[in-house]
């Protein structure tokens, strides 16, 4: 995000609890900072919709810098993904009326796609901070099942009203705990002498899909290289 950007969604931000992420929000937000409404377009075309996504994507970005200055190394598996996800919100603990406006927002079928977008995202930064590696079918299961386990706790977490939201890291573990008890299952299946050849199908199946590229490809056509 740019300076004005950042600046336009801290004075948003101020408007939040009392209008939402709405056009009054975003009318306020623009005065705030002095701005005019065409250039506040400019930055955020859909308006209060565009704000919410990039406050959210904002906090993902702190999330990742903080991922990557703790030593995960020491922690179990399971205990890294708890970690990150009661991190990222703790990165808006000081914001929690907003991530709640921003959960009635998207909750609206005309913007349920751009959260379960969202959700994702966060998902897919926890698990690029953990070091996944997997290029096929995994890549997009272990993202999906993350993004169920994330958007859970936020619910549970926004009307969580315990000391230190100690029922919210709780309800975590045990989402977690369910997670890893699929995990087991697959497990039992590959190694049952019965059921072996289904799962034997199943897993040349997935190791036939590919995750995405991590960059763009570079042989469209139309592609224009400026001259060195």
């Amino acid at each position: 995000m740019t300076d004005m950007s950042d600046a336009f969604l801290d004075a948003a931000l101020q408007h939040v609890p009392f209008d939402g992420w709405s056009e009054a929000t975003f009318v306020a937000a623009a005065a705030d900072v002095d701005a005019p409404l065409a250039q506040a377009r400019a930055l955020f075309p859909r308006g209060a919709v565009d704000l919410a996504m990039a406050f959210h994507r904002r906090a993902d970005r702190a999330l990742a810098l903080a991922l990557s200055e703790t030593d995960l190394a020491t922690m179990r598996f399971r205990e890294r993904v708890a970690h990150a996800v009661k991190l990222r919100l703790e990165l808006v603990a000081g914001e929690k009326e907003a991530v709640r406006r921003g959960a009635t927002l998207f909750a609206l079928p005309i913007h349920a796609a751009d959260g379960a977008k969202l959700m994702w995202e966060t998902a897919d930064v926890i698990w690029t901070a953990l070091g996944d590696s997997s290029d096929d079918l995994n890549w997009y299961t272990k993202r999906a099942t993350l993004a169920g386990v994330y958007s859970a706790t936020v619910l549970y977490w926004l009307g969580d009203q315990s000391e230190g939201h100690i029922a919210t890291w709780a309800f975590l573990d045990r989402r977690i705990g369910d997670v890893m008890k699929i995990e087991e299952i697959k497990a039992k299946v590959r190694n049952s002498a019965m059921l072996k050849p289904f799962a034997t199908g199943f897993e040349r199946f997935a190791a036939s899909v590919r995750a995405p590229r991590a960059k763009g490809q570079d042989d469209l056509p139309g592609r224009w290289t400026p001259p060195t």
